[in-house]
């Protein structure tokens, strides 16, 4: 809210507090935005979240939203109110009810969603605590609940390791190059 909305509620339209909320940095971070410093180089959920996510919408009837998914080969469909905010999920055998039925009526409403900061790594460890059926598929999205995107545990995984991969080979490189230098 502006300065001159909040001093006209605290002073026009006779409300005793008005806070005014300006966001921050760590709004900034949630909402997946550039980053810069030191830690700008390590890897975050949202950097490698699946934008590319099937959406729908609460009034969506059941049957369409289920060819839709058939026909893109997915299994997952997240269910958007205004401004893409989740409001919930369906998953493949959620459709198999009437399909003149709302999507509303079959939801799974309020699913867990990560914010885009959160550290891969940190995601990762947490996942490998959750059994497997628990937690294949993670929601990201901003603080406000805006979808950014899905990524995948096995994905997230995948990932994981190659940067940790890539990580010990440049690692081992620089310390032969030393091992090198030292020698002449």
């Amino acid at each position: 809210m502006s300065a001159r909305a909040a001093w006209r509620l605290e002073e026009t339209l006779g409300f005793d507090t008005v806070y005014r909320y300006t966001p921050g940095k760590v709004d900034w971070l949630a909402a997946g935005l550039p980053r810069e410093g030191e830690m700008a180089a390590v890897p975050r959920i949202g950097d490698v979240a699946d934008r590319d996510v099937p959406t729908c919408g609460t009034a969506e009837r059941v049957g369409e939203v289920r060819r839709r998914l058939e026909q893109n080969g997915q299994d997952l469909c997240v269910v958007l109110g205004q401004r893409r905010v989740v409001l919930g999920r369906v998953r493949a055998k959620d459709l198999e009810a009437n399909p003149d039925a709302a999507v509303e009526d079959v939801m799974d409403p309020g699913p867990v969603t990560y914010r885009p900061d959160t550290l891969l790594a940190e995601l990762v460890e947490h996942l490998q605590q959750l059994p497997r059926s628990k937690a294949n598929r993670i929601l990201v999205t901003t603080s406000d609940g805006e979808l950014i995107g899905l990524l995948r545990r096995a994905d997230a995984e995948r990932i994981l390791k190659e940067l940790h991969a890539q990580h010990a080979d440049h690692a081992e490189h620089e310390r032969d190059a030393a091992q090198a230098r030292a020698r002449r």
